[in-house]
């Protein structure tokens, strides 16, 4: 059971709540997926507490690169977010999994990985998930990583780190009975890769599920992007990049 929401779960008053209402109601393990920002407020880590896994997000080992690459609300500092993940590690048993997105030119030099991993050294994560920038961005400049910079930052940050696949997934849909709503609930969390879509959307018609998402363009609610050759549907009024 994974809280993602559009937007970061921690900002939810009511998390730790809802973690202890579904741990007392099945023994799937919940896992939260974070930017990590607030781990420095006791009251968000205690939230989190009981939580089988917790996955925040590290993409940078200096405050400069932090700021380049996350562009933080402006309060929030690297040395916040750097004491809150130590803090979380001291108090927190369960599986700690820091993720990285690695971005060509950015995070991904000898330089940055080697004050990335200084940090890490510091946190001891139980895994360091690298990922690559495939779902189209909001910036033209943004690019994945190539396979030097991957190779690069597995051997500086050791056998604690792999690489994921990149981001794929099905929802399964099937019990839905509106699926325009359906469509539209997905990516507006995040844009979603289009044959992901048909796959998860099996009891429609190809052709059905494609008059609908014309339908969805044309309308303004959803918008065709193409990154790499792979083509993704996302929800209009975000400005995304090729």
């Amino acid at each position: 059971m994974t809280f993602v929401g559009s937007g970061e779960p921690t900002l939810h008053s009511g998390l730790g709540a809802i973690i202890r209402q579904v741990k007392a109601h099945t023994t799937i393990p919940v896992a939260v997926i974070t930017n990590g920002s607030l781990l420095y407020l006791p009251e968000v880590r205690a939230d989190l507490i009981l939580a089988d896994a917790v996955l925040p997000t590290l993409d940078a080992g200096s405050a400069d690169l932090y700021r380049r690459i996350n562009r933080p609300w402006p309060e929030l500092t690297f040395d916040s977010l750097v004491g809150g993940l130590l803090a979380f590690r001291s108090e927190y048993s369960g599986k700690l999994w820091v993720e990285v997105m690695l971005v060509r030119g950015m995070n991904d030099s000898e330089e940055a990985l080697r004050d990335l991993a200084t940090v890490l050294e510091r946190i001891q994560p139980d895994q360091v998930h690298l990922s690559l920038p495939v779902r189209p961005p909001a910036e033209s400049w943004v690019r994945p990583a190539d396979e030097e910079g991957l190779l690069r930052a597995q051997a500086i940050l050791g056998d604690v780190a792999r690489v994921l696949s990149p981001a794929q997934g099905e929802f399964d849909l099937r019990s839905c009975e509106d699926v325009s709503e359906a469509i539209l609930s997905i990516i507006t969390r995040h844009p979603m890769r289009e044959d992901d879509l048909f796959t998860s959307i099996q009891r429609w018609p190809d052709e059905d599920v494609r008059q609908i998402l014309e339908s969805l363009s044309e309308s303004g609610k959803a918008q065709l992007v193409t990154r790499y050759g792979v083509r993704f549907w996302a929800a209009s009024g975000t400005k995304y990049a090729d």
